[in-house]
């Protein structure tokens, strides 16, 4: 019986922290809220997208680094970290897509979360990734996304041309379902 009764608590639970099916709360007084990932392969209508934070930081490589560089091109920022076993699994995904789009104007963005940076460096090189990784122990750049799930790991938020979140997605992100919604922008 206690069983059961903790299960229905659970599920009451769980119920309660449900969000709906809107993505951004607009009864907050006008500010941006972000309620609920984009679901796959989907993207958020431009005239409800909010514009993303500017941010900077360091690469792994050493080299500095700014959002302005993102500037005009559709931009993937995929946070992520050596310890995370989605990260493992669709790391490689999106490095395969990377090398189908970059010539495309798109760009993709790791940040580094919560790691040690010898640790990120061997995960970019043993999954052969060849984009840019902020390295990023303090989630700072998550900070800058407060009003999205980027402390989330992994997460990835895909930018419009003009610098809008056009798409939020917590969990892993299938290699179809990052495509589709790279095609999506590049048509608008």
């Amino acid at each position: 019986m206690r069983r059961l009764l903790a299960g229905l608590v659970a599920v009451l639970a769980l119920a309660g922290c449900s969000t709906g099916s809107d993505q951004v709360d607009v009864n907050n007084g006008g500010e941006f809220r972000f309620v609920a990932a984009t679901p796959a392969g989907e993207v958020i209508p431009a005239g409800e997208r909010s514009s993303a934070p500017e941010f900077s930081g360091t690469l792994l490589d050493g080299r500095s680094w700014s959002s302005q560089d993102l500037s005009g091109d559709v931009a993937v920022i995929n946070f992520w970290g050596s310890w995370c076993a989605p990260c493992r699994v669709e790391s490689p995904e999106f490095q395969d897509v990377y090398a189908d789009v970059a010539e495309q104007g798109v760009q993709f963005l790791g940040v580094n979360v919560k790691d040690q940076q010898q640790l990120a460096q061997a995960f970019v090189e043993n999954k052969g990734l060849t984009y840019p990784s902020l390295f990023d122990p303090a989630s700072e750049v998550a900070l800058a996304f407060r009003d999205f799930p980027a402390a989330a790991i992994p997460s990835t938020i895909v930018l419009d041309r003009s610098g809008d979140v056009a798409a939020v997605y917590t969990g892993a992100v299938t290699q179809t379902d990052l495509q589709t919604t790279i095609d999506q922008l590049l048509e608008d």
